[in-house]
């Protein structure tokens, strides 16, 4: 049994959307990067030099990203054999969701009550978490932070057995469509297929840690990728509509087992900047 303070959990946590939300990823500057090369568009190669532009200062001078500097979301990774001391881990994390965002003057954009008041919580606060047990005596922290208006487009269908990969393809298609310039293209998409009405939703994001250039280890979903992407850029809604090549820097499929009445299907639309960390505590 190995004790962690979850101290340690609210300081990873302050530091890292402190850090995400100035400090776009390297893959994602890379994708910026080679887009430029591939479009023909001068509308959109323009917008994609501005993408870069903007990483580039963002780091330098150590400002926001983007104006939305989003919702967090956390996973914690908890080992068995982790006991935690010094208090409760879900005030641990939403202290270093605080911290992270009012000592970095980012913009708090949550709402206690979703549909009477509305009044700002003025913290960011309380963050969305997510728990899973796992072997071992550490723990992992990913954070994301998501803004809305890549959010507000995010769809999930219950299909069924019958509608098959077309039908996957399709809703992933009516989705992008959907969401056109006012998402922030280029996007990144996480799909899940499987589990529950609420476990594929969840699926969805999860998909968004992963980098662009991982691949989904079952090479027919690796394939669905590989088709989703296609698609997308074929639509030429481009760099924030402007019609380009690049409407989607990746696609990324998560799926688990489901029901044998049916097939659900989340599509988490995310913005070009798809900001999220990870760190380890032992």
């Amino acid at each position: 049994m190995k004790e962690i303070s979850v101290k340690k959990i609210e300081d990873a946590i302050a530091s890292m959307c402190g850090e995400i939300a100035v400090t776009a990823s390297p893959d994602i500057v890379r994708a910026f990067e080679k887009a430029v090369q591939d479009e023909s568009n001068e509308k959109s190669k323009a917008v994609l030099d501005i993408l870069i532009e903007n990483a580039r200062i963002a780091k330098e001078e150590n400002i926001p990203i983007c104006q939305d500097t989003g919702m967090a979301i956390v996973w914690l990774r908890v080992g068995q054999e982790v006991h935690f001391t010094d208090g409760l881990v879900k005030d641990a994390v939403n202290r270093g969701v605080e911290r992270g965002y009012t000592d970095n003057f980012l913009r708090a954009s949550v709402v206690a009550d979703p549909l009477y008041e509305r009044k700002n919580t003025k913290t960011n606060t309380p963050a969305v978490i997510y728990t899973e047990l796992t072997e071992g005596d550490r723990v992992e922290i990913e954070i994301m932070a998501k803004g809305f208006g890549s959010e507000n487009k995010s769809a999930l269908k219950m299909l069924t057995p019958a509608d098959g990969e077309q039908g996957v393809i399709d809703f992933v298609k009516d989705t992008l469509l959907k969401a056109g310039p006012n998402a922030c293209p280029p996007f990144v998409i996480g799909v899940g297929i499987g589990g529950t009405f609420d476990s594929c939703a969840v699926l969805s994001k999860k998909a968004l840690l992963r980098k662009l250039d991982d691949r989904n280890p079952d090479p027919r979903y690796s394939e669905l990728e590989d088709k989703l992407l296609a698609m997308a850029n074929d639509l030429k809604i481009g760099p924030m509509g402007f019609h380009g090549k690049t409407t989607a820097l990746a696609i990324k499929v998560e799926n688990e087992p489901t029901h044998i009445a049916g097939m659900p299907v989340a599509v988490n639309v995310c913005c070009h900047v798809c900001r999220h960390a990870k760190a380890v505590i032992e």
